[in-house]
C-alpha cells in the first residue's frame, strides 16, 4: 500500500521560468529551503552535499535541468535513507505554482506518526512560502 501524502502548494506572483531558475540554484538553496541547507553547500561529482543541516551531512540529486519546472530530488541523510521529494513549478497565467508531495514518512501507518508529518507539512509550507516571498520581492 502507498504512503500516504499531503500536497503542500504555494501561488507565486513571479513567472515560473524566473521562479524555476532562482530555485534550482544551489546557491540560492539556504535562502529559502531551511529543512536542508546552510550557505555551505558543495558540488561533488552529480549531486550536492550540506555538511550542516539540520539532518547532519546530507546528499541532494537535482532532477537534470529540464523546461517542465521539475525540480525533484532526493535527500540521504547520515544514516542512509534516501528520499525522494516531488517539488513542481508550474506557469499559471503570468504566475507560477509551487507543488510539493510530503510523504509520510516510510514504516508510519496511518495515525502513526501525525505530529512528524504534520511538521514535515507545516517545514514544507514555511519553506514555499520563503520561496514566493523571495520571488515576489524580486
Amino acid at each position: 500500500m502507498p504512503r500516504e501524502i499531503k500536497i503542500v502548494s504555494e501561488t507565486v506572483a513571479a513567472p515560473a521560468h524566473e521562479v524555476y531558475e532562482f530555485a534550482s540554484q544551489r546557491e540560492n538553496l539556504h535562502l529559502w529551503a531551511s529543512g536542508l541547507a546552510s550557505a555551505d553547500i558543495e558540488q561533488e561529482g552529480d549531486h550536492w552535499v550540506v555538511t550542516d543541516s539540520p539532518m547532519g551531512r546530507i546528499q541532494i540529486r537535482m532532477a537534470p535541468r529540464n523546461d517542465f519546472g521539475v525540480l525533484d530530488h532526493d535527500v540521504t541523510t547520515p544514516d542512509g535513507v534516501t528520499t525522494h521529494n516531488a517539488f513542481r513549478v508550474t506557469p499559471v497565467d503570468e504566475g507560477s505554482a509551487l507543488t510539493f508531495v510530503v510523504l509520510r514518512m516510510a514504516g508510519a501507518g496511518a495515525g502513526a506518526g501525525d505530529e512528524d508529518f504534520e511538521r514535515d507539512a507545516a517545514h514544507v509550507r514555511k519553506d514555499l512560502r520563503a520561496l514566493k516571498a523571495l520571488m515576489e520581492r524580486a
